[in-house]
């Protein structure tokens, strides 16, 4: 199976480089499904509905948020519409937090593919409950090789150590794990021994001309002064296609190839070979 994941979209350029460049990969990387992090996406914080569906007719089967879930109200009540989006698996409260942090796909060709989300805890402004715990009754319930085809993990967080140790902790029970929500794409990507794809972080989809997607004269103002300044504004310029690309093997679910995607905008370009 072919999978990509496309990190944080961020304002208006990571929305046009989604709807700009995803149908083409789609089609030349022939992948079979896509996930696309949109907790940004809505100028910088959050997910509308508008925006969202955009995402889906791009070409996007699953959408993942974040810390910044609920920055856009309407998100509270499309969530509990919407299967494809998914919030934070590791909410405390159960089922009074709209929404789901993990849910099976069927796609039509039979294949099934499981998505998980959850939210580190070190450094994060929220306090979730444990995200190793949270998500061990999720990978019980979809067992991979067995129940389901493939199985990614979004590891949200900020914290390199955190995600890192959620890539070992899935280790041979995911085909991918892959950081979001520091913007930054690193070069880790690895197969780990277990036959778990890793990334620490896919990067934003955005203008990289910027401090991770916002304006960057208003981030430089307060770093320099510590003075409150403008409110922040995600840069304008065009944006950078950023995710990572992986194959699977046929019954095991495990990773047999990763690569990086790095499309248009500022970044060097890399593409897995089509």
């Amino acid at each position: 199976m072919k999978i990509a994941y496309f990190g944080d979209v961020v304002g208006r350029p990571g929305r046009n480089a989604i709807i700009e460049h995803l149908p083409r990969l789609k089609a030349d990387l022939n992948l079979d499904f896509v996930v696309v992090n949109a907790e940004n996406a809505a100028g910088g914080f959050g997910l509308t509905e508008t925006i969202a569906n955009e995402f889906f007719a791009a070409g996007a089967d699953c959408l993942t948020l974040g810390d910044h879930a609920w920055d856009q109200r309407e998100a509270l009540t499309y969530i509990e519409r919407e299967d494809r989006l998914l919030r934070p698996l590791n909410y405390p409260g159960g089922k009074e937090v709209p929404g789901r942090g993990s849910h099976m796909f069927t796609l039509p060709n039979g294949a099934r593919v499981g998505v998980i989300l959850v939210q580190g805890t070190v450094f994060m402004r929220q306090i979730l409950d444990n995200p190793f715990q949270a998500i061990e009754s999720a990978l019980e319930s979809m067992p991979l090789g067995t129940l389901i085809d493939a199985l990614i993990v979004d590891m949200h967080c900020e914290a390199t150590s955190e995600k890192m140790a959620m890539g070992h902790y899935c280790d041979g029970r995911a085909s991918l794990v892959v950081g979001s929500h520091t913007h930054v794409p690193t070069a880790d990507w690895q197969i780990l021994p277990g036959g778990t794809a890793y990334l620490t972080d896919a990067g934003m989809c955005g203008d990289y001309d910027s401090v991770i997607g916002m304006c960057k004269e208003n981030s430089v103002q307060r770093f320099a002064t510590q003075l409150p300044g403008a409110r922040y504004q995600p840069a304008l310029g065009e944006g950078t296609l950023c995710g990572v690309y992986i194959e699977t093997e046929t019954g095991t679910g495990l990773a047999r190839h990763i690569a990086p995607i790095r499309v248009g905008g500022r970044l060097m370009e890399t593409c897995p070979e089509r």
